[in-house]
């Protein structure tokens, strides 16, 4: 497994990573022994950069982790964020707090669940409009000076809250969706974070699954999958986006690789400072998505794709109205 450098204060992490939230919620039943062999064998074949954070469940999945990581912890670069509360009595119902005093507290418990020490890297998992990013970054910058964190992150945020943030304290990575029907990060934030030296960490880099060309009708959910209420999911758009991955799969067939590598592949060939960190509960589709890193591309293949899947290719919002509000502008 290749590994590179995350951010400029002194992580690494494996090439691609795995995103451990579609373990414990949003995507179906969830199966904790068939997930906890998925971690091994992420382990076993270097996928060791896995993210995970306290709002997934809520808190389940950072105990699920947490289980996976006795005896081996030290060969992984573990991330989990902070900063989306969810109301115990009605989990779908969520906050935003970015306060110093919650980012302390939430890291304690954050550490207990993961059964460790310290976390690799701590993210703000949404920017909270009533604090000042300032005074959260500070918080983050306190925890790395107390040993709880190596390093600090954001979710979410935009440029111009990122240079105030990094001004604080340096930010080793930002994490964002990014993919081929995701291409918002392209208008700035990735140049930023290239500029600034900071890892570009891209989230749903299969499109939520419907990439990897598995999703044929809405059937194909469970009743309570999230992608139920995606507007992306929905109505007339999940037949335009099924066009699209219709025409993936052609190009799939032509390089001889799956829908799921050839998506994996163009996202990694968008820059070496961006890991992406595609979510699977199952051992199959992680060694799927690892063979994506053999695949390379010519500068008319790219552009092939560019042609297939441009900016806003996609057909609805990538979250539903309410959802999209919560974003950093």
């Amino acid at each position: 497994m290749q590994t590179k450098k995350l951010g400029s204060q002194g992580l690494t992490a494996s090439a691609i990573g795995l995103g451990c939230m579609g373990m414990s919620e949003f995507y179906g039943a969830r199966n904790d022994n068939e997930s906890l062999k998925t971690l091994q064998h992420a382990i076993a074949i270097g996928v060791t950069f896995w993210d995970t954070a306290d709002a997934y469940g809520p808190f389940t999945n950072e105990q699920l982790v947490g289980k996976a990581l006795k005896g081996t912890r030290d060969k992984i670069t573990l991330a989990t964020k902070f900063g989306i509360v969810r109301d115990p009595s009605n989990p779908q119902l969520r906050s935003f707090n970015g306060s110093p005093v919650y980012a302390k507290t939430a890291c304690e418990a954050s550490l207990k669940r993961l059964q460790t020490d310290v976390i690799d890297l701590y993210y703000l998992h949404r920017v909270d409009a009533s604090t000042p990013i300032e005074e959260t970054a500070g918080a983050m910058a306190a925890l790395v000076k107390e040993g709880k964190i190596k390093a600090i992150g954001f979710s979410e945020i935009s440029s111009a809250t990122l240079r105030r943030a990094h001004a604080v304290h340096p930010v080793t990575a930002v994490q964002s969706e990014y993919s081929l029907w995701t291409r918002d990060p392209e208008d700035d934030i990735l140049q930023t974070c290239a500029e600034l030296g900071i890892a570009f960490v891209a989230y749903s880099p299969l499109g939520r699954g419907f990439l990897t060309g598995q999703i044929k009708k809405e059937a194909d959910f469970d009743a309570d999958d999230y992608r139920r209420f995606s507007p992306r999911f929905q109505g007339a758009n999940f037949q335009k986006n099924l066009d699209l991955v219709t025409a993936l799969e052609k190009l799939a067939a032509q390089k001889r690789c799956t829908p799921s590598q050839l998506a994996l592949a163009w996202v990694m060939a968008q820059g070496d400072h961006i890991f992406p960190i595609p979510g699977t509960k199952r051992i199959k589709y992680l060694d799927e998505n690892v063979g994506s890193l053999n695949i390379s591309f010519t500068k008319k293949e790219l552009a092939e794709m560019d042609a297939i899947f441009p900016q806003h290719a996609a057909a609805g919002l990538r979250y539903p109205e309410q959802m999209m509000g919560s974003l950093n502008k």
